[in-house]
């Protein structure tokens, strides 16, 4: 049994863990390594869809392609409140371990699926029916895989650098999409034709992400459990269940608020950007690729940054920045790109994005763990969060598309403005978790 040490302020932490440092960076490391996984995995979907679109959705028009894509990528999202509810009870009733391992096993699922899947030349309508399927498992995958990694990576650090800490599950959620494409950026330049990677090329990533999710599986299974989990276990209490978590209204909806305009500009800056560069701004493929990349290494950079100074300053001033900033500049941001000279400039105005979205995606994982106690938190963060993330942020490709094929593209700029504005009321009128943090009030009581 773990003895526990007192710290300034009263904090209790397992001995093993405060003493032992090594410890508590092994465990976040390999937490943040399985999640970087996941998304991995689950975004090699939009980085490759602009070559497999047609092997499932024959057409002659290249947005008709996108958007039968985006839908099935919409789709997906769907089922990720599902998977918040199956995995955050198993998070909160067997261990945050056991959820995390669940999830990348049924991530390694889907990928694989994908990898395989016949083309529609091949099996006509069930090709796309197999192509949802993978998707709807892999969406299963990361319902539960938010929730419980945002649960383990904030019980896992200590209070003082929590933030910094919590913000390593955005680092590796962005250095997935990241990885996704640099693998495309090196085999569309190094090893593989556009014909080439139109045939059969875009296979590749599935197959490696599946095995990548093996390797997850087999290091989140020497993973220690959080000592927040285990000291609610031993006092007997309820653990999970929608049940216990509709105790929680306020902070639900507080989820549902923050959520909502957070998740719209971070998916209109990742997935929805490369479709935006290439058929709107007009870059060539390797260019989108190019710029994406780029803004997404920029944007993994500022996520430790801003973490810390939310230890130093509290949550809720970045989240106000964000939303207040997010308001203002979401339509002359999205217009300047629009009529960007060059890949120079779309990444110049995509790295203004990110200045002001990183102060949300820093620590929106962190603030929403802090809101709930141990035996709910991992339904309490992935549930009212992959309801928010279904309906606004994996509709926010498609919706953008609608509005390009309606031609009123300008109308998604206004859209995302005012989901952005809601969130800012939230935003202004919240209390700050880092000084209410229930996290730390569980740590003084044990």
């Amino acid at each position: 049994m773990n003895t526990v040490t007192s710290k300034p302020g009263g904090t209790s932490l397992p001995h093993s863990v405060e003493k032992i440092s090594g410890a508590r960076l092994r465990a976040i490391f390999v937490g943040s390594s399985g999640n970087l996984v996941e998304w991995f995995d689950f975004y090699c979907y939009a980085a490759f869809s602009l070559y497999f679109a047609n092997s499932f959705f024959p057409s002659q028009d290249p947005t008709a392609q996108m958007m039968s894509t985006a839908g099935i990528f919409a789709l997906g999202f769907f089922v990720r409140p599902i998977g918040g509810v199956l995995f955050g009870h198993l998070g909160d009733r067997h261990g945050r371990k056991v959820a995390l391992m669940a999830s990348v096993l049924l991530m390694c699922a889907g990928s694989l699926l994908i990898a395989c899947a016949p083309t529609y030349a091949t099996a006509g309508i069930l090709s796309p029916c197999i192509l949802l399927l993978a998707r709807l498992l892999q969406g299963l995958s990361l319902g539960g895989e938010y929730g419980a990694s945002a649960t383990y990576l904030s019980e896992m650090a200590d209070s003082k650098r929590r933030g910094f800490y919590a913000s390593f599950q955005y680092v590796t959620l962005i250095g997935g999409q990241l990885l996704a494409l640099v693998l495309l950026l090196v085999l569309q330049n190094y090893f593989l034709d556009d014909q080439q990677l139109r045939a059969w090329g875009w296979r590749i990533p599935f197959v490696i992400g599946a095995l990548l999710a093996l390797v997850a599986l087999l290091m989140r299974h020497d993973m220690p459990e959080t000592q927040s989990f285990e000291a609610a276990r031993k006092k007997g209490k309820q653990m999970g269940g929608l049940k216990q978590l509709a105790q929680h209204p306020k902070e639900v909806l507080l989820v549902v608020g923050l959520t909502m305009g957070g998740t719209l500009a971070f998916y209109v800056y990742t997935v929805y950007m490369q479709k935006f560069l290439r058929l709107s701004v007009g870059l060539t493929d390797g260019q989108t690729t190019a710029v994406s990349a780029g803004s997404l290494l920029f944007a993994m950079c500022l996520q430790p940054l801003y973490g810390a100074l939310s230890d130093r300053i509290g949550r809720r001033p970045l989240l106000v920045t964000f939303a207040l900033l997010g308001t203002i500049f979401t339509v002359p941001l999205l217009t300047a790109i629009r009529n960007a000279s060059g890949p120079w400039e779309a990444f110049a105005l995509l790295a203004c994005a990110w200045l002001i979205v990183s102060g949300y995606t820093s620590i929106n994982a962190l603030v929403k763990a802090e809101l709930f106690p141990a035996s709910i938190r991992a339904t309490g963060v992935g549930v009212p969060y992959a309801v928010a993330v279904s309906i606004f942020g994996g509709t926010a490709e498609y919706v953008g598309l609608w509005f390009k094929s309606i031609n009123l593209e300008s109308g998604f700029y206004w859209y995302v403005t005012s989901v952005i504005a809601c969130t800012l009321v939230v935003c202004w009128f919240m209390r700050d978790t880092a000084s209410s943090s229930k996290i730390d009030e569980e740590a003084r009581d044990h």
